[in-house]
């Protein structure tokens, strides 16, 4: 068994050596379907941009390859028969491409199973602004969140800054155009009147926002405490919202790197007066377009890059495996690193007024803002070069005190900003719901960065933010055993972070509820030695088989059973010889989302995925049992 763990550990290697860009940096694809591809099209038909005839042309073949023979498209293999708002999506974006009219093959099946699922009335209300915005929907009479909610201080039970980054990041833009009601048709613009199943119906946002109506309250006696003349103070707000966005735009143009957000920021724009050629907007445009990719002989446009996540992922992975610091490509990776270290201050700072500037962000783009998942994911990286290179060191440091500043008061770790849990935006019915609009502490953020702490600082597991990131794990354990994870699917991604976080802590193997967790893991091993899971486990909140293993989810498993297990088990030993059977597996399997985006709207293909947690679980399994 060791001769064979050791050639695929090699291979693995080998593999992502050779993929290494030049500067140092892993850009494998951030896939996230067909969305992107469709927004990209519906922004370049309504701007009228001309000179984009060939980037059109490929995104439509892309989408056109993803349509399932129903007429549908998923946004995962395993969804029923397709997803209703992926399918809105992609008809418009082929319609206003010119590339497809109404009685082609392909838009007649889509049609029809639009029509049979509900029209457009039932699709999600991310795609329904969209629609607006393209004057395809009617924008609601009133709005439950009015742009004056951009005034509301800090120290009001119920600001800007109770949201996730995320979901400010979209909502500014939308408060705008929603405020002018702002739209804009052109003369290619597709007629989807037949994607409304009654005769005259355009749009009613009505009934889903009657369940709004029991949040005026707070936003109207947040309004009332406003002092100033309203039409004044109207203003104002649309200006503070402008600026907003104006001041988080990254060198290329785009606002916080995220595709979304800059796609409504440029509507936003239009809707304050901004000339659709007007060079802010161009910019914004061209860094969105820098977000292709290639994926085989196919063009996907990126929802942002991951290239410093993967970056500082396979670089550890490498040097578990064996691959000296000293090697060109870690060195170069740590090189590349050592540049993205986050020096400025944003949004996280308001929640967190003491710390200093000393994260890293997701993408190769992002310079202010940080999240603990990649700064926790580059200091491992950068683990051996810090000990004895100064300017390592000071990085190694700052990431330190940034990455224990940012623990909530419950105990457990946010991904991006600290103590954004106002409960009460929970039960806004918007898709995603808590998941989208707070960034509470999550069982896999806690877990990793216990994990980082006990292994790679030796920190003493007796310290008191040690002791209550342990208490919050082990508070918010499932009654099965597992935990869920939030940026990953879903649950044994979950419980891969909490075991191996409470391993390196030292919690003691035969702890109660780590046995319960163990034995939920053993409990969920498919008969070939594998695990896998579905994409469901995230919108039913509960572990959904996928009846498929997949290498990444067996490497999550095995690597947590691995650091919980004083001797290998007989599972383990499956587990391990799945991974070694599979290693030139290439199926829809691999394809499969692994990653969360947007619950229920948007999941995750990290391409990396496949070739690193596969090695980290070999090169953690090597080191302990071989």
């Amino acid at each position: 068994m060791k001769e064979k763990v050791d050639i695929e550990i090699n291979r693995l290697v080998n593999k992502l050596t050779k993929d290494q860009k030049h500067d140092g940096s892993w850009a494998y694809p951030f896939e996230t379907g067909i969305s992107t591809d469709c927004y990209m099209i519906i922004l370049l038909r309504t701007l009228e941009i001309e000179d984009e005839e060939d980037l059109i042309e490929v995104l439509v073949s892309r989408i056109l390859r993803k349509q399932g023979k129903n007429g549908a498209w998923k946004i995962f293999h395993d969804e029923a028969e397709g997803n209703l708002t992926a399918t809105v999506e992609a008809c418009y974006a082929l319609l206003y491409s010119g590339h497809r009219k109404k009685e082609d093959r392909e838009i007649r099946l889509a049609t029809r199973f639009i029509q049979r699922h509900g029209g457009l009335k039932e699709i999600n209300m991310f795609a329904k602004v969209m629609l607006a915005l393209t004057g395809q929907y009617k924008w609601p009479r009133f709005l439950p969140v009015p742009v004056k909610f951009i005034l509301f201080p800090v120290s009001f039970p119920l600001n800007l800054f109770d949201l996730s980054l995320y979901a400010r990041s979209n909502l500014v833009p939308i408060l705008i155009t929603a405020d002018y009601k702002f739209s804009r048709k052109t003369k290619r613009s597709p007629d989807l009147s037949d994607l409304f199943l009654q005769r005259g119906d355009d749009g009613d946002w009505e009934a889903e926002l009657t369940s709004w109506r029991s949040f005026q309250t707070p936003f109207g006696r947040g309004i009332g405490n406003l002092i100033g003349n309203p039409e004044q103070l109207h203003e104002l707000a649309l200006q503070r919202a402008e600026e907003y966005m104006l001041n988080r735009r990254e060198s290329d143009g785009t606002f916080y790197s995220y595709f979304s957000a800059t796609f409504l920021m440029i509507f936003a724009l239009m809707a304050r007066g901004y000339s659709k050629k007007d060079p802010i907007i161009i910019k914004a445009v061209e860094g969105l377009k820098s977000f292709q990719t290639n994926i085989g002989k196919q063009t996907h446009m990126q929802y942002t890059t991951a290239n410093v996540w993967n970056t500082a992922l396979i670089s550890h992975a490498m040097q578990k495996a064996g691959v000296s610091s000293s090697a060109t490509a870690i060195k170069k990776a740590n090189q590349y690193l050592l540049g993205r270290e986050q020096m400025k201050y944003g949004d996280w700072a308001i929640h967190n007024q003491d710390a200093t500037p000393g994260g890293w962000g997701f993408s190769n783009i992002n310079t202010f803002n940080p999240d603990l998942d990649d700064t926790t994911a580059s200091l491992r990286s950068i683990c051996s070069f810090a000990s004895n290179t100064p300017i390592y060191r000071q990085a190694w440091d700052r990431g330190i005190q940034w990455a224990v500043s940012m623990q909530n008061d419950d105990g457990g770790w946010p991904a991006f900003e600290k103590n954004v849990d106002n409960t009460l935006l929970s039960w806004l019915p918007i898709e995603g719901g808590g998941s989208m609009l707070l960034d509470p502490s999550t069982a896999d953020l806690t877990g990793r960065t216990l994990e980082f702490f006990g292994n790679d600082t030796h920190t003493d597991t007796y310290q008191p933010f040690i002791k209550r990131g342990v208490k919050w794990l082990l508070k918010n354990q499932a009654k099965d055993g597992s935990w869920y994870g939030r940026w990953g699917i879903c649950y044994i991604y979950g419980t891969w972070s909490a075991i191996t976080g409470l391993a390196a802590v030292k919690t003691r193997s035969n702890h109660p509820q780590v046995q319960k967790a163990t034995q939920w893991l053993y409990a969920i091993q498919n008969q070939g030695g594998g695990w896998g899971e579905s994409c469901k486990s995230d919108i039913e909140k509960k572990y959904v088989p996928l009846k498929e293993s997949t290498r990444t989810h067996t490497a999550w498993a095995l690597d947590a059973l691995i650091a919980a297990e004083e001797k290998v088990t007989p599972e383990i030993k499956r587990g391990i010889a799945y991974l070694l059977e599979t290693s030139e597996k290439v199926d829809w399997t691999t394809a499969y989302p692994k990653g969360q985006g947007l619950p229920g709207g948007f999941y995750i293909h990290y391409h990396s995925y496949e070739y690193l947690f596969p090695l980290l679980a070999l090169a953690n399994y090597r080191v302990k049992f071989c």
